[in-house]
């Protein structure tokens, strides 16, 4: 059990290691060689160019005076305002920030009312003493709950307490969410024109015989919305070929890098083996066998391309539909469209670069056996874990194990090492426990089927959530506490476990201090300092990059990560209102957590961090949510605390508190999610007459036509501009009743071949709609192989 000695150590390493990082960082960053790495959102917003940074020639900045300003690094972090933080990294960042600034506003008043009311309650307790040779405690515990007699009357102001910081985080909780829903809906009202206003995502579109997906969707959505349908895109497998397309990308990498090493060694050629890491196979010259491997892939690529393009298996049962108002799109999206409620269902597409294309081609039948399947490995990774779980809390509670191995007393009893054990490495050893399980949890995310880079991260977090909830809280406390009381466990009756487990549940709050100090206060400090992305750049700098677009390839900015730190931030949240009653003390370390990270974070947003959708903060809900269960968590566990200390008076006023509290979140639920939900059709209305009012001669259709065309189609482009050959498939459509008159066909042909996309309208009778795929090859210089459709929409007569 870490004492305060120990406790001391913990902090001494942890705040000389976020030092070090933050000095280390504050001489990084100023030099202009790592320009890129330190700041890369600035160059993708156009805001710093290659030019601004004298970084390509010059390696070290010789200015002395920027070494003694290592802490500006924090003004500028905070003098962007919200508002200019919301156009600079959107509102997903914006809201993600305002949940550290919730968590100072509930837990700052909540730990001066703490500190002075509850701390000398318990330190005038003194139970813990009558009960030193049954219970292992150290001199931090006498500040906890388990320090007041058994049948107290000072449990009421525990009891009181208890009530008066739920009513303040539901006050607090009920004001953000207000604010966050109005932030919502006014970045919405105020956002620019995206494609994803305008469209839908069908799933599971029924197999009709005699018809293509494209004609059965056509079909439906002109018979069912025929006021407001304007077109859709079809999907496409090309998984297999996008597979091929990154295998070419590495070796090319490899080739670029062997023939830039052959530049500047041009009296030697660059040789290597063909086998397993280079060192078995035969020997080869590095750049003819390389050249000679990617041309044989070229062909396996240009193979799979005409396997998707003509192969009918290839179109998916799925379908972006475009509309030409946003308050049509709002209607298709929010209501059911078949009397068969498991066929044409309906929901809001994500914007085009949000689209995870790879989950499109997952059959929808299969994907409630792959959520069962992926379900059950989570349970068993949660067990599996309280295996490293159990190991971290043997290494927190050393007496524990002296009692039991009384052998290892000569090792462990060694002060230094006794203090490094139970203050700083346990902390540290679950940290790096848990490096790996975030990506784990998102590729079982992935294998569930998700479409969208933000449902993956929200279904990641949701996971990740509930292992910290079982295994980092719950097995560390249950784990911690068998550790800690095992010579009671097995010379007590049964009958004296429960009020052994009651009094040792507060003392594991010395466990999660060590904790937060290594992962809230170091591990903040090398997030800011980006180790990993820094040598990554420098290894491609060196080896790989070749042009200034190598360059901006090489930078790593990467995004806030939101699936591992929403859960990360939820814990700390737990961890505030189960303790704030029980033991206070540990309110010290989370609020310099909250306050230290919102520094980091804002910086690295604004800095470094490119977000790679904007879901206009619709994880909000959880995280509400999760701080709802950590108040019913805290009021279940002092309940059984007061249970167990023969508080029969005061425990059962303390039933109404979870009652309240559910009552709260169950109104909240219905006063704002609908927000995070669904669109306002009276919101979709009013914008689209600005709209119409504002632009009443936008052409919607030219807008729209490739906005959720696949990556596939895009690389296609690539191919043939290399061989300098145009192939346009065209797929016209044209508007209900309201057509203007076809243009000669010569005219049609050569606006055709200037554009990609191009509509072509035709009079038409409202009784024959036919959609229409015309491929057509056009020749610019010679005829080549068919290239990837760019889609047009056309409603004719067929003749």
């Amino acid at each position: 059990m870490a004492t305060l000695q120990d406790l001391g150590v913990s902090a001494f390493i942890n705040i000389l290691g976020a030092f070090v990082f933050l000095l280390l960082f504050a001489v990084l960053r100023i030099q202009p060689i790592n320009d890129r790495v330190y700041f890369p959102k600035l160059y993708i917003a156009g805001k710093r160019g290659a030019g601004d940074h004298r970084g390509a020639r010059r390696v070290i900045n010789l200015n002395l005076c920027t070494y003694f300003k290592f802490l500006s690094w924090v003004p500028g972090a905070l003098r962007m305002g919200q508002t200019e933080l919301i156009h600079h990294a959107g509102l997903d960042s914006a809201v993600y920030l305002r949940i550290y600034t919730l968590g100072l506003k509930i837990f700052l008043p909540v730990m001066v009312v703490a500190l002075l009311v509850l701390i000398p309650v318990n330190v005038s307790g003194g139970t813990l003493l009558n009960l030193r040779k049954d219970v292992m405690f150290s001199d931090i515990d006498k500040l906890s709950i388990s320090n007041v007699s058994p049948g107290s009357n000072r449990f009421f102001i525990h009891l009181l307490m208890a009530y008066v910081f739920t009513f303040w985080t539901c006050f607090m909780l009920y004001k953000e969410y207000s604010n966050v829903a109005f932030m919502r809906l006014h970045f919405l009202a105020s956002q620019k024109r995206c494609a994803d206003q305008f469209t839908v995502i069908v799933r599971n579109i029924p197999r009709v015989s005699s018809h293509s997906t494209s004609e059965t969707v056509d079909e439906f959505f002109r018979r069912n919305h025929p006021d407001h349908y304007l077109g859709q895109q079809a999907v496409y497998n090309a998984n297999r070929y996008a597979k091929l397309v990154k295998q070419k990308e590495r070796l090319q990498n490899w080739l670029d890098y062997y023939q830039l090493k052959f530049e500047r060694h041009p009296d030697k050629r660059p040789t290597g083996r063909t086998g397993c890491f280079g060192f078995c196979g035969r020997q080869v010259d590095q750049i003819d066998y390389y050249r000679a491997t990617i041309s044989e892939l070229d062909k396996r690529i240009a193979s799979e391309r005409q396997r998707v393009l003509n192969d009918p298996k290839a179109v998916m049962p799925v379908s972006f539909v475009t509309f030409d108002s946003r308050w049509g799109a709002a209607v298709c999206a929010q209501t059911q469209q078949s009397k068969n409620p498991t066929q044409w269902l309906t929901n809001w597409a994500p914007e085009p670069r949000d689209v995870y294309w790879q989950n499109l081609a997952i059959p929808f039948f299969s994907l409630s056996i792959r959520k069962f399947l992926i379900s059950i490995a989570v349970f068993a990774l949660v067990f599996f874990y309280m295996i490293p779980i159990a190991f971290v809390q043997s290494l927190a509670n050393l007496e524990g194990i002296e009692k039991v191995a009384p052998f290892l007393r000569p090792v462990i009893e060694v002060k230094v090492v006794k203090s490094f054990l139970q203050g700083f490495l346990p902390g540290l050893a679950l940290k790096l426990f848990l490096y790996i399980l975030p990506t784990v949890l998102m590729i079982m995310s992935k294998v569930e089927g998700y479409v969208s880079l933000s449902s993956l991260e929200r279904r990641t977090a949701s996971k990740y959530y509930y292992f910290m909830l079982v295994n980092v809280f719950l097995g560390s406390i249950i784990a911690g506490t068998a550790f800690e009381q095992l010579d009671s466990f097995f010379h007590d009756p049964p009958s004296q476990i429960p009020r052994t487990i009651g009094v040792a549940v507060p003392m594991k709050a010395t466990f999660f201090m060590t904790y937060i100090m290594v992962d809230g206060w170091a591990g903040i400090a090398n997030e800011i300092l980006r180790v990993k992305p820094l040598v990554i750049y420098h290894l491609k700098n060196m080896f790989i990059v070749k042009t200034e677009r190598d360059r901006e390839r090489a930078m790593d900015p990467r995004s806030i990560a939101l699936g591992e730190n929403l859960p990360s931030l939820q814990l700390y949240f737990l961890l505030g209102l189960v303790y704030a009653v029980v033991t206070p003390i540990l309110l010290p370390f989370i609020i310099v957590f909250f306050a230290f990270a919102y520094l980091v974070y804002r910086h690295q947003i604004i800095n470094v961090y490119n977000q790679e959708y904007e879901s206009a903060a619709a994880f909000w809900p959880q995280v509400h949510s999760r701080i709802i269960a950590s108040l019913l968590i805290s009021h279940v566990t002092l309940f059984g605390l007061l249970s167990t200390m023969k508080a029969a008076y005061s425990t059962p006023l303390l039933i109404f508190l979870p009652m309240l509290t559910l009552w709260f979140h169950k109104y909240c639920k219905s006063r704002f999610e609908p927000a995070f939900r669904k669109y306002p059709l009276e919101e979709a209305m009013e914008k689209d007459v600005m709209e119409h009012a504002s632009e009443p001669s936008l052409n919607l259709k030219t807008y729209l036509a490739n906005a959720y065309l696949h990556p596939i189609f895009h690389m296609f482009e690539q191919e043939d501009q290399k061989e300098a050959a145009t192939i346009e498939v065209r797929i016209d459509k044209s508007e209900h009743q309201q057509q203007q008159h076809v243009r000669s066909s010569h005219s049609q042909y050569e606006e055709e071949t200037s554009a990609q996309t191009h509509y072509h309208h035709e009079e038409m009778t409202s009784s024959q709609y036919q959609y229409q795929y015309q491929y057509q090859h056009e020749q610019t210089h010679m005829r080549s192989e068919q290239s990837p459709p760019h889609f047009v929409y056309h409603h004719g007569d067929e003749h």
